[in-house]
C-alpha cells in the first residue's frame, strides 16, 4: 500500500531514476543511428523550453517527461538498419538493467531503492516502447514501427518530395508526393530550402532533385524514434 513514507521514493523515481532511464533509451537510438551513418543526430530529454544544449544533447525544462532522437540522411537507409535504430532504445534499457542485476549478484554494488527502481522502470520502459500501438497525433511506439518494418510495409508511409526545373515557366518547382506543385521559385537554392522545410516537417520523407532527367536523392528524413 502506498503511504506517506513512500512519497520521497516516488520523487526519487520520477525526478532522478526515470530521466536516467530515458537518457539510456535515447542513447540506444543514437548508437544505431550513428552506426547506420545518420547525420545531424540530436537527442532531446524532456519537454518544454530548452534549458541547455551540450553537443547533440538537449535538456528541456520538464526533463523527467518524454524524450526523442532525431537524425537526417541515413547512409544505410534500409529495413534492417531502421529496425535496429528503433529497437536500440529498448535494447540499451535491457542491457543496462542486466548490468545492474549482474553487479548486485556479484556484490560489486549493494542493492538499494535506486537500483530496484532502475531495474523495475527499465522493464517498464521496454514494455511500453515495444508494445505495438499508435499514439495520439499520428506517431507510433517503437514496437509498432518495428512490426511495420518486419511486415515490409511501404517505408511506413514515406513521402517523396521533388524539386524540378519547369522549362516552360522558367521556374524551379517544389512537388509533393502526388507530383502536385507546392511552390515555385526562380532560384534553385530557394526551392531547395522550401523543399527541405516541407520534407522535414512530414517525416518519414525523401527529397529528390531532378536534373537532366535523372533523380538524385538530396536528403532523407527518417521517422523520429521516441
Amino acid at each position: 500500500m502506498f503511504g506517506v513514507n513512500d512519497i520521497p521514493k516516488f520523487f526519487l523515481a520520477f525526478f532522478l531514476v526515470l530521466p536516467i532511464i530515458s537518457f539510456v533509451h535515447e542513447a540506444g537510438h543514437v548508437f544505431f543511428a550513428w552506426l547506420m551513418g545518420g547525420r545531424n543526430i540530436k537527442v532531446s530529454v524532456g519537454s518544454g523550453d530548452v534549458l541547455f544544449r551540450l553537443g547533440m544533447l538537449e535538456v528541456r525544462k520538464y526533463y523527467f517527461w518524454y524524450g526523442l532522437c532525431s537524425f537526417d540522411s541515413l547512409k544505410r537507409n534500409h529495413r534492417l538498419a531502421n529496425i535496429l535504430i528503433f529497437a536500440g532504445g529498448a535494447l540499451f534499457n535491457a542491457i543496462a538493467a542486466v548490468v545492474v542485476i549482474y553487479l548486485i549478484e556479484n556484490n560489486t554494488i549493494q542493492p538499494n531503492l535506486a537500483t530496484y527502481q532502475f531495474t523495475y522502470f527499465s522493464l517498464y520502459y521496454i514494455f511500453f516502447a515495444l508494445l505495438p500501438m499508435p499514439y495520439p497525433g499520428g506517431s507510433s511506439s517503437d514496437g509498432k514501427i518495428i512490426l511495420d518494418l518486419i511486415r515490409n510495409k511501404k517505408q511506413l508511409g514515406e513521402r517523396t518530395y521533388r524539386i524540378q526545373w519547369n522549362n516552360e515557366e522558367k521556374q524551379w518547382c517544389v512537388l509533393n508526393d502526388d507530383q502536385e506543385l507546392v511552390q515555385a521559385f526562380e532560384d534553385e537554392e530557394q526551392a531547395l530550402t522550401k523543399a527541405h522545410e516541407v520534407a522535414q516537417s512530414n517525416r518519414p520523407s525523401r527529397l529528390i532533385n531532378i536534373k537532366n532527367g535523372k533523380e538524385v536523392e538530396v536528403q532523407n528524413y527518417p521517422r523520429i524514434p521516441l
